[in-house]
C-alpha cells in the first residue's frame, strides 16, 4: 500500500510534460536497458555503487548534459539514450520553443542522442537533428534534477525573483511592470535623442544660417542640372545648328520648293479622281497630310533657327551657374539634385534650435509620466511580492519542523534596488537566506546549510512551489542523505504530496522513503565472467517488501526486517 495523498499507477499529472520511458544503450555498466516510468512517486533503490547514478547521468544527456566519452560502456564504440515525455504544446514555455523551432509534438516528444568515441555526437528531437544549446533549452522546460549540493535552479540567487513571482501569480502584475519599463525607456530614448539633436544644432547655428543663406540665394531647383547641361551644348553648337536649320529650311522652300510641288500633284490627281469617279481619293488625302506635315516642318524649322542664340555672355552665365550648383553640391556632400533636400534639412534643423525647446519640454514631461507609471506600477508589485514573502516563508517553516528542522529559519528578502539597478523585473532584489540554528545569522541558501539539510530545504520548497514550477517531473538524488527515522519518514510524505502535483523520482537510500511511493525500482548490479552489469527491475509487492527489509537489516535480511517493512508499507502518509 501506498500513501492515501499517493496518486495511483498510471495517473496523468495535470497538462504538463512527464517523462513516460528512458531507454539507455552501452552507458557505463549498462548494455542495454528500456524503463517506463509513470506519475506519482518513483523511488529507486539498491546498493551503493550498483548503477543508480548511471541512470541520472544518462538521463541528464538526453536533458542537455554535457557529454562526456568516458560514459561509453568499455568494448563499445558509441551509446545512445532517448526518453520519450507525454507533453502538452497547447500552451507555455516549452510549447513556445518547440513552435519557434518547427518541431512538431502531438502530444509526445521523443528526444534520442548519441555519442560515438571520437567524440561525435548527434541530437535528435521527434526525428529532427538540433543542436546542444536548443537541447538543454528543452530539458529545463522537461525535467528538474536535485542533488545534494546542486548549485542550480532554487540555489541560484538570480531566479528568486522569478520562483517569488510564480509562487504569488504575479503574472499581470509582472507583466504591466514589463510594458511600463519598455515605455519609460522608450520615452528616455525619445528624449535623450532630442537633446542630443538640439545640442549639435547649437553648435552649428552660425554655420546653418550661412549656410542656409548660400543655399536660397543660389534657390537650387531639382533637375536644373540636366536644363542646363543642354542648353549649354546648344550654345556651344549655335553655328552648326543653324547651318543645319537652313539647310533644311532652303531644301523644303527653295527652288525645288516641296510645298509646291505636292500642290501641283494635288491639282493633277484630283483631274484624274473625276474621270474614275472618285477612285484616287485615298492618294488625294494622302498628298493633303504630306502638304500638312510639309507646312508645319518649314514652320518649325523657321522657329527653331530663330531660337537658337549664339550671345556668348548666355553661354558663360550658363557656366558659371552649372559651376556653382555643382561647387554647392561637393561642399555639402551630396549630388546637385540633392541641394534642395539639403537646404530643406538645414531649415528645420535651424527651426529645432528656434522652436526646439518646446518640444523637448513635452519629451521630457512625457517620460516623467512614464517613469511615474513605471514606480507605481513597481511598487505595487513590490508591496505584493512582500506579502508572498511572509507566506513562502510560513510555509516553509511549517514544513521544516517535521524534517528536523525546527531550529532552522527561512525567510525571503525583498530589497529595494538602487535607481541604476531598476528594470523590467522591477525594483526588487529577491533572494533567499537560511540559518540553520537559532543563535546562527542568516545567510544564503546554498553557502549556510550542509549537504542533508540543504536537501531538506529543496524539499521544504519544492513542496509549496510545485503548483507553479514549469515543470512536471522532478528528480531528487538522495534527498534523505543524513537522516533516518522520523525524518526520513516526513521526508517520503512532503515527497508523496509533491507527487500529487508533479511526477517525482527519487533515489533513495532510506526505507522510509522507499515505503512511500507509488512505484519501486531496483538498480542492481552482477557480474558475469569478470564483466560487470547495471540492470533495473520494477518490484512487485512481495519484492519491495523483501527490499525495504534489506534496507532496513542490511546483508542478511532477518524476520523482525521483513515485519517492519511490511509496516512500513502499511502506514499511510501523513
Amino acid at each position: 500500500m501506498v500513501g492515501t495523498g499517493a496518486k495511483t499507477a498510471g495517473q496523468k499529472i495535470g497538462e504538463k510534460a512527464m517523462l513516460s520511458s528512458l531507454s539507455i544503450n552501452n552507458v557505463v555498466l549498462i548494455d542495454k536497458l528500456d524503463l517506463d516510468f509513470k506519475s506519482g512517486l518513483s523511488v529507486l533503490t539498491g546498493e551503493t555503487g550498483a548503477g543508480k547514478s548511471i541512470l541520472l547521468d544518462s538521463l541528464g544527456l538526453v536533458l542537455g548534459s554535457r557529454a562526456d566519452t568516458s560514459l561509453i560502456r568499455h568494448g563499445t564504440d558509441k551509446l545512445s539514450v532517448s526518453a520519450v515525455f507525454d507533453v502538452d504544446t497547447s500552451r507555455g514555455e516549452l510549447a513556445e520553443l518547440l513552435r519557434e523551432y518547427d518541431i512538431d509534438a502531438d502530444g509526445e516528444l521523443l528526444v534520442k542522442r548519441t555519442l560515438s568515441r571520437d567524440g561525435k555526437g548527434k541530437i535528435f528531437i521527434n526525428d529532427q537533428p538540433v543542436g546542444a544549446k536548443l537541447l538543454k533549452e528543452v530539458g529545463r522546460c522537461l525535467v528538474e534534477i536535485h542533488g545534494q549540493f546542486d548549485n542550480q535552479g532554487l540555489l541560484n540567487p538570480a531566479g528568486h525573483r522569478d520562483v517569488l513571482d510564480a509562487f504569488g501569480g504575479f503574472k499581470t502584475e509582472t507583466d504591466a511592470v514589463r510594458q511600463c519599463w519598455q515605455a519609460y525607456k522608450q520615452a528616455e530614448k525619445s528624449r535623450a535623442a532630442a537633446e542630443e539633436e538640439t545640442a549639435r544644432a547649437k553648435s552649428e547655428e552660425d554655420d546653418l544660417r550661412h549656410w542656409i543663406d548660400e543655399l536660397e540665394k543660389l534657390a537650387p531647383v531639382e533637375g536644373e542640372e540636366e536644363t542646363l547641361a543642354q542648353k549649354r551644348m546648344e550654345l556651344m553648337n549655335a553655328e552648326k545648328l543653324l547651318e543645319n536649320l537652313n539647310d533644311a529650311y532652303t531644301s523644303l522652300s527653295g527652288d525645288s520648293d516641296i510645298v509646291s510641288a505636292v500642290r501641283r500633284a494635288q491639282t493633277a490627281i484630283d483631274r484624274a479622281n473625276r474621270l474614275v469617279g472618285g477612285r484616287y481619293d485615298d492618294i488625294i488625302n494622302m498628298l493633303e497630310q504630306t502638304l500638312i506635315n510639309a507646312e508645319e516642318a518649314v514652320n518649325e524649322i523657321e522657329a527653331a533657327s530663330q531660337n537658337i542664340s549664339l550671345n556668348q555672355n548666355e553661354l558663360n552665365s550658363i557656366e558659371e551657374r552649372i559651376f556653382a550648383l555643382r561647387s554647392a553640391a561637393r561642399k555639402h556632400q551630396v549630388d546637385v539634385n540633392g541641394l534642395p533636400g539639403i537646404l530643406d534639412k538645414f531649415r528645420r534643423r535651424l527651426n529645432s534650435i528656434e522652436f526646439g525647446e518646446e518640444g523637448l519640454r513635452q519629451l521630457r514631461e512625457d517620460e516623467e509620466r512614464a517613469r511615474l507609471a513605471y514606480i507605481k506600477a513597481a511598487a505595487d508589485l513590490s508591496a505584493k511580492r512582500k506579502e508572498a514573502a511572509l507566506k513562502l516563508d510560513a510555509k516553509v517553516m511549517a514544513e521544516l519542523a517535521p524534517l528536523k528542522m525546527e531550529k532552522a529559519r527561512f525567510v525571503t528578502r525583498v530589497e529595494k534596488l538602487d535607481e541604476n539597478a531598476w528594470s523590467e523585473h522591477g525594483v526588487d532584489n529577491v533572494y533567499f537566506t537560511v540559518a540553520t540554528n537559532p543563535n546562527s545569522p542568516q545567510g544564503p541558501l546554498n553557502k549556510i546549510a550542509s549537504g542533508g539539510e540543504l536537501s531538506r530545504f529543496m524539499l521544504a520548497l519544492k513542496v509549496n512551489l510545485a503548483q507553479t514550477s514549469n515543470v512536471s517531473t522532478m528528480i531528487f538524488d538522495e534527498v534523505d542523505a543524513g537522516v533516518g527515522g522520523a525524518t526520513a519518514k516526513a521526508v517520503g510524505e512532503r515527497l508523496a504530496r509533491l507527487s500529487e502535483k508533479v511526477q517525482v523520482l527519487v533515489v533513495t537510500h532510506s526505507p522510509q522513503v522507499a515505503a512511500s511511493g507509488n512505484h519501486h525500482y531496483k538498480v542492481e548490479k552482477t557480474t558475469t565472467d569478470n564483466v560487470a552489469a547495471t540492470s533495473v527491475k520494477e518490484l512487485n509487492g512481495h519484492e519491495r517488501q523483501e527490499e525495504i527489509a534489506r534496507m532496513l537489516a542490511g546483508e542478511t535480511i532477518t524476520d523482525e526486517a521483513r515485519a517492519a517493512a511490511k509496516v512500513l508499507l502499511k502506514t499511510p502518509a501523513a
